[in-house]
């Protein structure tokens, strides 16, 4: 569901955490206790249910039900019951989840990126999705790599991993520009479709 960046960070200080940022650099978003990142142009905030309709519409773009598969969530109901299941519980349980992910210049959501622990693997993984139209301005790579560093940082993570589907090769060349490497092929449920597992060091 993303396209590659065309370059490296523009500055020093590109994944910052709250807790390591000077205080000139905060923003608003910084006395909002949901903040989590930020980096050059975006803002990573836990989700909330107010986000539900945003939620619908970006889980119901067809990249996103070819690429990573139907939630099922149609309604602000179902989308509120996806957060809470999902992004909601993983914070409570593994104090991190998928973020929701904000330009800076507007403050409008563009997608989600953040970290997760499946029943079915034993690493986290990381996931992102974002909407077409901020496909191939970066993004992707940019809060992807913030979230790296916040796993490594803030949770002592040495290892994360990402699952794609066998032809989703923006993922996959996205993947591989952040130091990922393919390991194997696995099956998150049985039947399932099997997926690429890449794994990056930390």
């Amino acid at each position: 569901m993303v396209r590659d960046w065309p370059g490296p960070p523009g500055r020093a200080g590109f994944a910052l955490s709250r807790d390591t940022m000077h205080p000139a650099q905060l923003t608003e978003a910084d006395h909002d206790p949901a903040f989590v990142l930020q980096t050059e142009r975006l803002i990573l905030r836990r989700f909330r249910l107010s986000d539900a309709e945003f939620i619908v519409g970006l889980l119901n773009e067809p990249s996103f039900l070819r690429n990573i598969g139907d939630k099922g969530v149609r309604t602000i109901e179902e989308a509120h019951g996806y957060l809470l299941s999902g992004p909601i519980d993983s914070y409570q349980r593994m104090g991190f989840g998928l973020y929701l992910t904000i330009r800076k210049a507007d403050g409008v959501p563009i997608g989600m990126c953040g970290l997760l622990k499946r029943d079915s693997l034993p690493d986290v993984d990381i996931g992102f999705a974002f909407l077409p139209s901020c496909w191939r301005q970066g993004f992707a790579f940019e809060s992807a790599f913030a979230v790296i560093e916040h796993g490594r940082s803030d949770f002592g993570l040495s290892r994360i991993v990402a699952v794609t589907n066998i032809d989703n090769h923006d993922s996959i060349r996205l993947l591989a520009r952040l130091g990922f490497v393919f390991e194997r092929l696995v099956r998150l449920s049985e039947p399932g479709d099997e997926l690429r597992l890449m794994a990056k060091a930390l």
